[in-house]
């Protein structure tokens, strides 16, 4: 059973970005049900987005001391909750007052979860942890977005949410039983150093810069993928469902490719993940006005980018800040997060502006800028 909290993490993660994700492919019926347009019900994303951008790092040092089995559970019954409340919701602002509760244990999870997921494997299996990790959200992509998608068109909206409480109620028993107790994470040091260690590192400080520019531009245009196929390339609701799974595929092949080949070529790896990714936003439309196969294929080399550049970044943070993983790893989750708010965000301005069309122009442009960055500024001061 020595895997066993590894496993509970990753299914974990899963729940955690099924439940994130899960309103990008629900768009069009949450609006519909409460009567508001497509860009305000994308505002489910970029306001959770937002909480986890402004919370995981408040969020994390105050909780920095306590056992992190705890938090743990703590974190998991918080979300359990909060879907109940998405399930019972009465109108778009109990809707929205429940997804910041998600968004509040989300910010958390993702904090503490690489560290944790590290700490509970064998030694020497780092790369295997994050990547067994990171592998639970592409299944989210796999399965979880187009199960919930097919669940939400045949039973309602209610009903997807309503299952990821009850998986989440089933994680939490399993946490309960089988997690190990583990240290603290802020022993001997207070909160101030904490943070005064993580933001006066230059090498972490450009990490930041880079993840918050890239994954806007990535959400920029995967926000609205989903409107993108129905209104711009006339694809089927199957096919979309489909399409979207595709991303998952790519991030299960991602997490396969750092487990092997990572440690070998990390710079070249970095380099192909953050160049690929404004590449194929860029080329969206001008592949989707050619073929919906090839649309598919660009689906998959742009969810491999995206599942490599997160895997290797957060692999980053933990040899940049080996004794202060849990608040390093918390501001690059807010970052993180904030980019995804700010992209959901830009792409809703795009598309209120009758240019949905334009979406992976507009997002391939913001994340060719730090692809740049990376490549030119970022890679030159790292030794690997």
């Amino acid at each position: 059973m020595k895997w066993m909290p590894l496993i509970l993490l990753t299914v974990a993660g899963f729940t955690f970005n099924t439940s994130e994700i899960t309103p990008i492919g629900l768009l069009s019926d949450i609006a519909a049900d409460f009567g508001v347009s497509e860009a305000r019900a994308g505002l489910l994303i970029s306001i959770y987005a937002w909480v986890v951008a402004l919370l995981s790092l408040p969020l994390m040092l105050w909780c920095a001391r306590m056992d992190f089995r705890k938090l743990l559970l703590i974190i998991v019954g918080v979300f359990f909750v909060s879907h109940i409340g998405s399930v019972l919701a009465t109108g778009y602002w109990t809707l929205l007052a429940s997804r910041i509760g998600v968004a509040c244990a989300h910010s958390l999870f993702w904090s503490i979860a690489p560290p944790m997921a590290v700490a509970v494997t064998p030694d020497g299996k780092r790369s295997t942890a994050l990547s067994a990790l990171v592998a639970g959200g592409g299944i989210a992509l796999i399965a979880g977005l187009p199960l919930g998608r097919m669940l939400g068109l045949l039973a309602g909206w209610r009903v997807t949410f309503g299952a990821l409480g009850l998986l989440a109620g089933l994680i939490l028993i399993g946490l309960f039983r089988f997690f190990p107790t583990l240290p603290r994470s802020g022993e001997g040091e207070s909160r101030r150093d904490m943070l005064r260690d993580v933001i006066t590192s230059r090498p972490l400080l450009m990490v930041y810069f880079i993840t918050a520019v890239i994954v806007t531009g990535h959400y920029t245009g995967y926000s609205y993928v989903e409107p993108f196929m129905d209104r711009i390339v006339h694809m089927q609701a199957r096919a979309i469902t489909l399409t979207l799974a595709l991303f998952g595929i790519a991030g299960l092949l991602g997490s396969a490719v750092m487990t092997r080949y990572f440690f070998r070529y990390p710079r070249r790896i970095i380099s192909m993940a953050c160049i690929g990714l404004p590449v194929m936003l860029l080329l969206l439309l001008p592949v989707a006005s050619l073929s919906v196969s090839l649309l598919a294929l660009l689906c998959i080399l742009w969810g491999l980018a995206m599942t490599i550049y997160n895997i290797a970044f957060q692999n980053e943070i933990i040899v940049l800040a080996p004794h202060n993983s849990a608040v390093a790893m918390s501001l690059y989750s807010g970052i993180f997060n904030l980019g995804i708010g700010g992209g959901a965000f830009v792409g809703g301005i795009v598309c209120d502006h009758g240019m949905m069309a334009d979406i992976g122009f507009v997002g391939g442009s913001i994340a060719l800028v730090a692809a740049i960055y990376a490549i030119f500024r970022y890679l030159p001061l790292r030794r690997f």
